[in-house]
């Protein structure tokens, strides 16, 4: 599986409700310090994978986004809808960070 793949399927595993950072992704993906790669892999998706892109959030647990853009709205509102509060585009990593048990990870991941 490909490195923009890997990326992919974790994004797919993220809950609604939940969100991950762009290099925990990576971590997870086993690409430990390639935070701008998930970003990348995202830019590059087809919407017909319908990635919940909104979930991925930056280190300080705001939104990446230039807070002006539509992407930005929809990616606040995308958050709102699946549960997440966004005050002033930021996230609370400490209340919705997904933290997937060794389980999960073990048994869903195939790589």
């Amino acid at each position: 599986m490909q490195s923009i793949e890997r990326i992919q399927y974790i994004v797919k595993l993220i809950p609604a409700g939940n969100v991950l950072t762009y290099g925990l992704v990576a971590d997870l993906a086993g690409l430990p310090k390639r935070a701008r790669l998930v970003s990348r892999a995202l830019k590059l998706a087809s919407p017909e994978l319908n990635l919940p892109w909104h979930r991925v959030i930056n280190s300080q647990g705001k939104i990446s986004l230039p807070k002006n853009s539509i992407a930005y709205q929809q990616q606040m509102e995308q958050l709102r809808l699946d549960g997440v509060i966004v005050n002033a585009g930021k996230i609370s990593l400490k209340q919705y960070l997904w933290k997937p048990d060794m389980a999960t990870l073990v048994l869903t991941l195939p790589f």
